[in-house]
Formats: C-alpha cells, structure tokens, sequence
C-alpha cells in the first residue's frame, strides 16, 4: 500500500497544486497566508513605512553605530528615543527621494567621479599617472560587501539627496549689520533687582474644606485618571544569553588553537644596525650612481671587517639619529620598516651582513643584531581565551538555532512562558504598571512599541495568551503575556483624597502668589518707595545667575528707555516674580577674530534655520504623516 501512495503521490501533486494557484487567483492572496501585516508607522508621498522597515533601518544603524565606537552603550541605542531618530531618519530619506524624483535631479559622473576623489581611501588609490586602480578599487568596496556599481549608484543618490537641502543651505548670507544685530541681542547684560513671591509661602493661608476638595476634584477628572496599564511576565532571548549556553569541546579548542597560533604567540622582532647613503628617487640619476658606488665600498669594508661595523656607521651613516649609536636601530616587526629593508632584514642571520639595499631613502648595509622569537603559550594558559573567542564565533549560528526554538515554544506552548524558559535557561521577568506606550526611561523590550502593541492585543487580553517572538532589538527576541489588567478609570475621591488636597492647595497658593504679586508691581510702578527688592544682579541668556527662564525671558523682552522699567512675570506653579529692569550693561568690545568666528557661527545657524524651514515644507508637501508618538526624553538619575 505504502509502494503505492509512494508511486502516485507526484500524479496527485499536480491537480492538487493547480487548485491551490487557482483559489489564489479567485479570490487573491490573503495577508494571512504569509503572516500579519507588518503595521504602519509612517507615511511619505501616500507610501508607506513599516514597523519592519523601521526595524531593519534601525538595526543597520545600530551595526554602523557599533563599529565606529564598539564601546558605545548598547543599551541606548535599544531605547525608545534612539529608535525614534531612526524612524525620523527614514522619513527624511523618503522625504528627500521624493523631492530628488519630483525636481528630476541628477548626477553626472565628472561630479561622482569628484565626490568619489573626496574619499581618502580612494584618493589613494590613484596610481602615478593620474589613473585608478581598479583593481584595488574593486577589493576596497568588496570588503564593505558591495560591488563597484552598487557602490556609485549609492554614492549617487546621496549626491542627488544633497542637492535638495544643498540648494538651500549654501546660499544662506548674513551681514555684518545682521551679525552685530544678532549677537548684541544675544548677548546682551541686564542689571536688574528681584522680588519672588513663591507659592510655598502661601500654603499656610489657603482653608481647605472637604466640600472644596470635592469640587475640585470633580472638576479636574482627568489629573485623576489612572491610564490602562497591566501586570505583565516576559522572556528574553539575546545574543548574551545565547553565548552562556555554549559549551565548545576540548576538541574544538585544540584545532582553534592550532589554527590561531600565530596570532597567540605575536610577532617576532629583531634588532639591527644599518649604514644609510642617502639617495631619494629625486636624485639625478649620476649622483644617485656615486652614491651606490660608495656604499657598494663601505659594505665590502664592512664585510671584511664585521667588528668595524659601528666604527663605519658613526662616521659614515647619514641616517644622524642612529650613526651616533653605531648605526642601531630600534627593535622591529614585521611591517615596521619599508619592503625591501624589511625582506632583507628577516631573511638574515645574527652577525649576518648584507648585500647594498636600495629603498626609498637611499643605500642601506644592514647589519643583523639579536633575534628574539617569543615564547609558545601552552594550550591550557589560553584555555579560557581559546573558550571565549569560540563562544563569539559561534554565537550567530547558537542564536538562530535558539531563535527557532524560542518562537515556536512561545507560539505551541502559549498558555505560559515556563516551557521556553525552562528550554533555553532564560529567567522569567516580571513588570508593573505597564502601559500601551513605552514608560520613559525604558530599556529593551519594554521600549519596543511592537512588542506592547502585541501585549495589548486582543488575543493576548482576553486569553492570557503568550505574544509571538518579537525582534526588540538587534538579536534579542522577546514574548510575554498578561498577568493582570486594568482598565483606564478615574480613581474614587476616597483613593486620591491626599493627592486632590495635595494639588488644591498647590493651585490655590499660586494664585495667592500671583495676585499679591501684581498688587506689588502696581504699586510699586506708582512708588517704588521702600519696594523690598532683592540686591542687583547682572543677567544675560548665557549667564542666568539660577533664575527662570521665563524670568530671564521677560527681562530680555523689556524696553529700556533711558529709565528702569518694571514687569511682573508669572512662574507657573512656583509662584510670581517682579522684575526692575534697571539698565543694560555695556559688555566688553570684541576682537576683530572673534567677530569674524561670530559671524560665520551666525551664518551657519541662519542655514541650518533656513533648511530646516525649507524642510519641513517638502514634508507638508509631501503629506508626511508620523503615526508613532514621539517618547519622552529620558531624566537623568
């Protein structure tokens, strides 16, 4: 029977594969069939950006991040405001796409071939006669996994990309009257005397009641309601982890380190003397003879007589650094010296002398000091290296292996995260007060929008179930599931009454603070006679002296005339301040130098504003539409 399912089961492929191709043509492809729809976090133009496509963009700026500073703080760079700049990021590039396609701009390869000559890299891969070299070329882009024509054509279009905001930017002027204008005002002296009326003081007078608090209370609903939020577990599987669980065999460690032993045991060095002729490539070519014709002489004395040899290198090396010690040079390496010293030189003997050796310098007879070959270390005093660097090399392959275990035990086993916990020896991790929008200051998963977004789903609401993996960051999944869940409500007045009695009498004093506080400044307008004024200080924008901003604000803003002005300034819950303004302060002339610096600084900030006006008007243009909030900047601890 089996000999015959076996016999027919590519006949009965065919119909069946037909089939399924033609309910695909009926009624189309579902989504559902190749997973969810990645969600949509931006929009360019009426195109879409993906969370995945945001993923994918933050994940390669992550790799370009670490590689230029490998000791840069990973953690940061998985949290929610790096994340944030990435997607601005992306939109920016889809921005600047589109512009380039609308305004037709392109690039000529003369100005690809400039930019490209603007690399150091490949600046120096110009050969003697003004050519590339190609080859190297090829070798030089191939190492960052690219080919030359994916190569240019990036460097292209960002070249076009620059030549949206470029035609902005690198017209921007200022003059001189603009400049002076700008800077006086920016860094403008003001003497002025404080009197503060602050909020604090003013607790003691305000009568509470409870049919007050109630009142209030009933009027500020929403300072009182308690956001949805949910009690929640969750794993983590990350490339950390990963490497714990590798256990590389002694067999695995001997053929490592037999293949790496050269690079454990380090380099050998050697010690030389050497008499240097000197005669560069510039050198007529007669004089250039004569010299090789006098250190062809000085060898064959040198060769005669090897114990003369420090003798003849103090009075004939014209390297002067090292002839007054003989001719000695320090210990050297392998790729320390130029190639042809360098092949003479390890391919000699101690005492050995050499034949004339022609480089860039001139003539040079070498003569070979002491060889020093570094000692072996033994397999078990690299042990715990050799275990190291083999968990690294092996982690990738580990964490996809473990990745696929991850997501289909969370996905078959999802009524608890013990079973895949207890499979890849991960700790279950426990989090209050969770909300459907990352909490400032979060780190790793519980600032990934995805990964919240699938924990408050409804599946995962309603059924307790665990979420799918999600990629929270670069090799690092995640899944979790609900413990408990509150809905959004306004908390009873019984619950919050400290807190009602708490903000009623915080906005009550205030508005005692401010009121006495115009009643001073209005009278104090009238007759500043014994005003209780603080002694005065001078303030400017970049020397505040711990005052407000909005004090200092105010104080910049007033007009002074001749005479001292008055003005009230309102600080919000801290209380009111009033001001006498009493004159402006004369600051010191400035160099010639540092108004030329004040100008070019102003110039640059006019065009930065200027691009960034022009900027955000392409994104009106282009309908930009960012659906993901922009997270809260973390405070400092």
């Amino acid at each position: 029977m089996f000999e015959s399912i076996r016999k027919y089961s590519k006949v009965l492929m065919y119909p069946l594969f037909l089939l399924i191709i033609l309910s695909f043509v009926l009624v189309g492809v579902n989504q559902n069939y190749f997973g969810e729809k990645s969600p949509v976090v931006a929009k360019v133009n009426g195109k879409e950006i993906t969370q995945m496509d945001w993923d994918n963009a933050h994940r390669m700026e992550t790799d370009r991040m670490r590689q230029q500073n490998p000791n840069m703080d990973a953690k940061w760079m998985d949290g929610p405001e790096a994340r944030y700049l990435t997607l601005e990021r992306v939109v920016r590039d889809r921005v600047l796409d589109a512009a380039v396609q609308k305004m037709h701009l392109t690039v000529d390869n003369a100005a690809l071939g400039r930019a490209l000559m603007e690399i150091p890299q490949i600046a120096a891969l110009k050969k003697p006669d003004g050519s590339l070299d190609v080859e190297a070329y090829r070798a030089l882009v191939g190492a960052q996994g690219m080919t030359p024509e994916g190569f240019e054509a990036g460097m292209r279009r960002d070249l076009a990309l620059r030549q949206v905001l470029g035609g902005v930017s690198n017209t921007a002027f200022v003059t001189d009257a603009q400049t002076k204008s700008a800077i006086d005002a920016l860094y403008q002296q003001r003497e002025i005397q404080i009197a503060r009326f602050d909020t604090k003081s003013f607790a003691s007078q305000v009568k509470v009641n409870d049919a007050d608090l109630e009142a209030f209370y009933k009027s500020n609903q929403e300072l009182f309601r308690q956001q949805e939020e949910a009690s929640i577990e969750y794993v983590v599987l990350n490339a950390d982890t990963v490497k714990g669980m590798i256990k590389p065999s002694e067999d695995d460690l001997r053929t490592y380190y037999k293949e790496n032993l050269n690079r454990f045991v380090g380099p050998e060095t050697r010690t030389a003397s050497h008499i240097l002729i000197n005669a560069p490539q510039s050198m007529a070519a007669a004089d250039r003879a004569k010299a090789k014709q006098r250190a062809e002489a000085l060898q064959a004395e040198a060769k005669a007589n090897p114990a003369q040899f420090a003798e003849l290198a103090k009075k004939n090396s014209q390297d002067t650094s090292s002839a007054v010690n003989g001719g000695a040079l320090p210990a050297f390496k392998k790729g320390d010296m130029v190639k042809p010293f360098e092949d003479a030189a390890f391919a000699m003997k101690t005492g050995d002398i050499s034949d004339v050796i022609s480089t860039e310098y001139g003539f040079h007879i070498i003569k070979m000091g002491e060889i020093k070959t570094p000692r072996t270390p033994t397999f078990e005093e690299l042990h715990s290296k050799l275990e190291e660097e083999v968990r690294a090399q092996q982690v990738q392959k580990k964490y996809a292996e473990a990745a696929e275990i991850f997501s289909n035990t969370v996905f078959e086993q999802s009524d608890s995260l013990k079973p895949v916990a207890e499979k890849l020896g991960l700790k279950i991790e426990k989090a209050e007060h969770i909300t459907r929008t990352p909490a400032a200051g979060a780190t790793g998963a519980l600032a990934n929008p995805t990964f919240l977004e699938a924990l408050f789903s409804n599946d995962s609401l309603q059924n307790k179930r665990n979420t799918e993996a999600i990629e929270v960051g670069t090799s690092m999944l995640a899944s979790g599931r609900i413990v408990s869940h509150q809905d959004a409500r306004v908390l009873p007045f019984e619950e919050v009454k400290a807190k009602v009695h708490d903000l009623y009498v915080a906005q009550q004093a205030t508005e005692l603070a401010r009121k006495e506080g115009e009643a001073k400044l209005a009278a104090w307008k009238t007759d500043a006679t014994g005003a209780n004024l603080a002694a005065p200080i001078v303030v400017s924008r970049q020397d505040v002296k711990g005052q407000p901003l909005a004090l200092i604000n105010a104080v910049m803003r007033s007009k002074l005339d001749g005479a001292a002005v008055w003005t009230g300034v309102d600080l919000g819950k801290d209380g009111y301040a009033v001001v006498r303004v009493n004159k402006t302060v004369p600051r010191a002339e400035d160099t010639a130098e540092k108004r030329l610096a004040q100008k070019q600084e102003f110039e640059r900030l006019e065009a930065y504003a200027e691009t960034m006006a022009y900027y955000e008007l392409l994104k009106e243009r282009f309908k930009v539409q960012i659906k993901v909030p922009r997270p809260q900047e973390s405070k400092a601890s």
